[in-house]
């Protein structure tokens, strides 16, 4: 087994509450570790656990695991926690993982699922749509879509996903979410393989040559991600086609560094927004 069996990997650092009394990690955890990394996987295929499980009438329950240990970690390492789906039969499917320090492998595991009712109570085949979702990750193909349009065409998805997002997370008064602007705005929604819509933005013209995206939200399960930076980069790719020279963007303190990591640069004092500190962020484009 090696690293580059692995698309995914999910990374964690060994805390002092899991060694032993040998000073390695008490080999119990091991098994955390890559139950961890499954919730990981999920993350990494665009598609919310529960959300998705109830779409398809069913549930997953562990039937075997199995570990092999190898050598042992120590306090304060940091472990890549390497996932793949090895295999899917008629109602089970197998993760094969890897716990690798740098490149050397420390535990193996396999941890074989059954998908049944929701009550666990009977067996069923594995839907095809969840085959098809392990065969696209594993393949290396992108797990979402973005479609960039009117708000005649996104604005039902855009909608929903603003007011999960603003309305009941945030608290924003709902007459301060809704605008003139969105029927002349450019939109993007990013949906992932099920057909689920996870996030939304949309861009306006500022003034002539200088566009500015707003109203970035994603849904709670597709956070952290990839989802958010694919919105935004189908929005500013559709800024460069319409001819905008530059974009500008108020961004949440707490979004600050997601945008600076996509070349954005902060300009300003932060200022208050429906009650949320933002601050001005501009990139060229």
């Amino acid at each position: 087994m090696e690293r580059s069996d692995f698309r995914f990997f999910e990374r964690l650092r060994v805390r002092w509450a899991e060694i032993d009394a040998q000073k390695i990690v008490f080999n119990g955890h091991y098994l955390m570790y890559f139950d961890t990394a499954v919730a990981g996987y999920w993350r990494a295929l665009a598609v919310p656990y529960a959300e998705t499980m109830q779409s398809l009438d069913g549930d997953l329950f562990v039937r075997k695991a199995e570990l092999e240990y190898l050598d042992s970690a120590r306090y304060d390492d940091v472990l890549d926690i390497g996932l793949r789906c090895a295999r899917v039969g008629n109602s089970s499917f197998a993760f094969v993982g890897g716990a690798f320090r740098q490149d050397k492998l420390l535990v193996s595991c396999t941890l074989t699922y059954v998908f049944a009712d929701a009550e666990g109570t009977a067996s069923r085949p594995v839907p095809q749509a969840l085959r098809d979702l392990f065969d696209r990750y594993e393949s290396g193909q992108p797990m979402v879509d973005v479609r960039v349009g009117s708000w005649a065409d996104l604005g039902e998805q855009a909608r929903a996903i603003r007011s999960a997002v603003f309305i009941d997370e945030q608290k924003i008064p709902a007459d301060m979410e809704w605008d003139e602007g969105d029927e002349g705005a450019v939109h993007a929604i990013a949906s992932n393989r099920l057909g689920r819509a996870l996030a939304t933005g949309r861009m306006l013209e500022h003034v002539p040559g200088v566009a500015k995206i707003g109203r970035m939200a994603v849904v709670a399960g597709a956070r952290h991600n990839g989802v958010g930076r694919a919105v935004l980069d189908a929005l500013l790719d559709a800024a460069r086609a319409r001819g905008d020279r530059e974009c500008v963007l108020h961004a949440q303190m707490a979004a600050a560094p997601f945008y600076e990591r996509a070349g954005f640069t902060r300009r300003g004092p932060a200022f208050d927004e429906a009650g949320i500190a933002h601050v001005e962020m501009l990139r060229a484009l």
